[in-house]
């Protein structure tokens, strides 16, 4: 008996039921347990069946031809043309020779069933196969007659790199049998391990059978091939069992001949279906020698109909080889071997079949019967049967096509492909005491959704354990590297090197790393991630801004102290002299240019970036008007000319000077803001985000900075011609030095802005702002607090009055120079001072004092 076999189905009118089994055809050299098995399952399946109320209620019954394909296509062609010709009507006297053939079971290799399936299809003959996967066979085109109760090679290879895959295998090795199947299955692997990231490193083709001259070199150079690739843990195996076997032994004596030691042949094999349950492929080996075996199999069911007619037979003893001559060669072959008459007793030979039960494939062979029965019943429900001819074999065909069929209670039905798409289970071959267990499940793979559910068998601990075994042909690229493949080598073979700047790769072996969003994100070299850009501002934590808001708040609070003193001594001519009202109007200005400044700090916003340099352009202008308008009142005061004291007075108009400043400052903030007005920015750098306010038009910018400096230039001008005054009440000097100071702070503060940048740049405006504020304040305001507080005696309309004289001497003196006059008398000199008193109460809005008395120190010059 050959590992493959033709079981072929014929169609006879009940209740007569002929059975007939075919010799064995010249395979007894190669007679296998495994396909005896086989034989023995479809007999019982049809046993089954022609007892069932399908066929029973039709008055059908199925007859069975039994033919050895002995594992040769030639043979098993001549086999299938054995009973598609028409017969002998008269040879035997049987009738039962006019059915025609209604359908085939077989074969077991994929090899025969493409060419037996390319004859039955000139006949639209249906041929079910239990085992065959070549993917060819689901082209309906080529072999409409085909079908099969089992999933094709494209879902198995598939599941087999969906297994590498998740145990992180990309570097295999693949083995295969020569022919159809075997280079299918090569094709659909790599294609399917290709999308995957797997790396095919070698394949080996076996050749058809062990039979062949060029066997012995063929498997000399595949175990070296396999003994060499260290690196190569991994082996996908395609090949037919006795390929195996014979490939398990050559590696076995290879490493022997060459000194290695035996656990360098092992391997983890992955099997195939055609191999995966056949523990006859260790040979004489352990499986400690071979390695792992991971097998994928077919679905199955329990094997107690089968069971039961196993212990029939056991129990019928030599009754029933009689009408088995497989049995009886099966005994003849046992008895040769073992020299003694004991091993014709059928428990004997039963308990050795026993072992050899493939239960993924009695099940396929069961649903192959259930499959043709029912669909003979459907046909013969509509038609009389019994008579020879009456039935086609392409009406059973077409019941195949559409009819569902039921296998213990659970229906199934032929896909468009012919094939029926059950999954795959995952074995784990076991060793226990020197026996090897090849059917423990340790998975089940689902073709819907591709993936993998493990089973509560005690081996699953073992399967999941083979995750520490690595297969691949580099090391894994750890996060923040990436491959790199030279040109010509596998894709799996590759360098590891760093991810560079704004560049990453977050999980192992990627092929190539990932961009950062560099608008928000970076990453350094070789990083697994990016880094959100750290968000940038000159934040109210940072100790510089703490300084200078403590200057701001400070400025505030004197600015207010100074208000409310001025108000409590508002009558006296130290405020007086200040300014008066206009005092307070600069003080206001103070207070609101120091707020601004505290709008520098914080998260900006476009409120905030349009409120803090209008707030302070409006209200440094309203400071700057007020002093300019003190600086031509002391000017025009103390400088006097009687020509033009006519026109000064109807020029001098204080409020209308500071409204019309400001006003302008104010259009020029105006059209700014609708044109072009400031507004918040992020600018990127390499690793943070600076949040700023821009300007929006920096033309807009300086000219209103412009405006600021031309008013202080001018109040600068008209000061230092005043600065002459009398000491205690110079205003002239302490408004020169302040303004020197504000432009001297923001002619530096251009250089420094312009080519400053980054969280500071706010702050650099900030400290100039302060720097103005602090000078006005200092020198307008700060040496009136100290008279006010520490020098009172100077606090007096009198003690104003004799300085003041103390002054108009000289001014006396000079002014009657330039007069081209004497003017020395007592007299002059009272005139003269008399004068300057009455303007200057005059640009104060102050009545002079009617009663002052004037005390003449000075002799009287002749």
């Amino acid at each position: 008996m050959s590992t493959s076999n033709s079981l072929n189905t014929l169609l006879s009118s009940r209740p007569t039921c002929s059975v007939h089994i075919s010799n064995a055809l010249c395979c007894f050299l190669r007679f296998s347990e495994n396909q005896l098995v086989k034989v023995l399952a479809m007999i019982n399946a049809i046993e089954v069946v022609n007892k069932s109320p399908a066929l029973t209620d039709a008055n059908i019954t199925l007859g069975y031809w039994l033919l050895d394909s002995c594992s040769d296509v030639s043979t098993a062609l001549r086999a299938t043309a054995a009973f598609t010709q028409p017969a002998d009507c008269h040879h035997n006297g049987s009738s039962a020779c006019q059915q025609p053939i209604m359908a085939v079971i077989g074969a077991g290799h994929s090899e025969m069933s493409i060419a037996v399936a390319r004859h039955l299809t000139l006949q639209m003959i249906p041929q079910i196969s239990y085992s065959s996967t070549a993917v060819i066979l689901s082209d309906k085109k080529r072999f409409p007659s085909f079908l099969r109760t089992i999933p094709n090679d494209e879902h198995q290879t598939a599941a087999m790199a969906n297994l590498l895959r998740s145990y992180g295998w990309n570097w295999v090795g693949v083995v295969i049998s020569d022919g159809d199947y075997g280079r299918s299955a090569l094709d659909h692997f790599s294609s399917q391990a290709s999308k995957m990231g797997i790396c095919v490193a070698f394949k080996l083709v076996l050749p058809r059978s062990v039979s062949r001259e060029d066997l012995s070199s063929t498997m000399t150079k595949a175990a070296e091939t396999i003994l060499t690739n260290h690196k190569v843990q991994v082996i996908v195996s395609f090949a037919k069992s006795s390929l195996m076997k014979a490939l398990y032994q050559e590696l076995h004596d290879q490493a022997v001949r060459e000194g290695l030691a035996l656990h360098t042949m092992r391997r983890v094999w992955v099997a195939s279906d055609s191999w995966s349950s056949s523990s006859s492929v260790r040979g004489n080996l352990s499986l400690e020698d071979i390695g792992h075996v991971v097998g994928f199999a077919f679905k199955k069911e329990n094997l107690t109909s089968f069971n039961e007619y196993l212990n029939r037979l056991e129990t019928a003893e030599h009754n029933y080889m009689e009408n088995n001559s497989f049995l009886k060669e099966f005994y003849s072959k046992l008895s040769s071997s073992n020299m003694s008459s004991n091993i014709d007793h059928p428990s004997k030979a039963l308990s050795i079949l026993r072992k050899h039960i493939s239960a993924d494939g009695v099940f396929g062979i069961e649903m192959a019967v259930s499959a043709i029965a029912q669909a003979v019943a459907s046909v013969c429900q509509r038609r009389d049967c019994r008579t020879a001819g009456r039935v086609q074999p392409w009406e059973v065909l077409q019941a195949l096509w559409m009819e569902e069929f039921t296998v213990r209670g659970k229906n199934y039905r032929f896909d468009s492909r012919g094939d029926i798409n059950l999954g795959y289970n995952v074995v784990m071959w076991r060793s226990d005491r020197g026996s090897i267990h090849v059917s423990d499940v340790v998975a089940e793979y689902h073709l819907q959704n591709q993936s993998f559910t493990h089973t509560n068998h005690h081996t699953v601990t073992k399967f999941k354990e083979l995750r520490h075994i690595v297969s691949k042909c580099s090391e894994s690229c750890l996060p923040g590297e990436f491959k790199k493949t030279a040109e010509g080598q596998h894709t799996c073979c590759y360098e590891c090197t760093n991810c560079t700047e704004n560049y990453y790769s977050n999980s192992t072996d990627m092929s190539q790393c990932l961009s950062c969003n560099t608008s928000t994100e970076w990453s350094p070299e070789g990083s697994s991630g990016c880094i959100p850009k750290r968000l940038l501002f000159f934040s109210w934590q940072d100790g510089f801004a703490v300084v200078l808001l403590s200057f701001s708040a400070l400025g505030i609070v004197l600015a207010l102290l100074v208000s409310a003193l001025f108000l409590r001594w508002r009558n006296t001519p130290v405020v007086r002299a200040a300014g008066g009202p206009l005092s307070q109007v600069i003080l206001f200005s103070l207070v609101v240019s120091y707020i601004s400044a505290v709008l520098f700090v914080g998260k900006p916003n476009d409120l905030q970036c349009k409120a803090r340099q209008v707030l302070y352009g409006i209200s440094f202008t309203l400071c700057v008007s007020c002093i300019l308008v003190k600086t031509i009142q002391i000017l025009l005061a103390f400088q006097f000319n009687p020509k033009l004291q006519e026109l000064l007075r109807k020029l001098h108009q204080p409020y209308v000077i500071v409204s019309v400043c400001v006003a302008l400052q104010v259009a020029t903030c105006i059209c700014w803001l609708i044109l072009k007005s400031p507004g918040y920015s992020i600018t990127g750098n390499p690793t943070t985000l600076l949040e700023a306010c821009h300007e929006g038009s920096h033309l807009a910018f300086g000219v209103m900075l412009g405006y600021i400096a031309v008013l202080a230039f001018v109040c600068f001008i008209c000061a230092f011609k005043g600065r002459k005054l009398p000491q205690q009440y110079n205003e002239g000097r302490f408004i020169t030095f302040s303004m020197l100071l504000y432009l001297i702070s923001w002619l530096l503060f251009i250089p420094v802005y312009v080519t400053t940048t980054g969280v500071y740049l706010p702050a650099v405006e900030m400290v100039v702002i302060l720097i103005s504020n602090y000078g006005i304040l200092s020198c307008h305001f700060f040496p009136k607090c100290y008279i006010i507080f520490f020098k009172k005696e100077q606090n007096t309309v009198s003690a104003f009055r004799k300085d003041l004289y103390e002054y108009s001497k000289v001014s006396a003196v000079k002014l009657c120079s330039l007069l081209q006059s004497f003017c020395f008398t007592p007299k002059d000199t009272a005139f003269v001072s008399e004068i300057l008193f009455f303007y200057w109460f005059f640009f104060n809005k102050r009545e002079p004092v009617t009663s002052v008395s004037i005390i003449n120190t000075h002799p009287t010059k002749q």
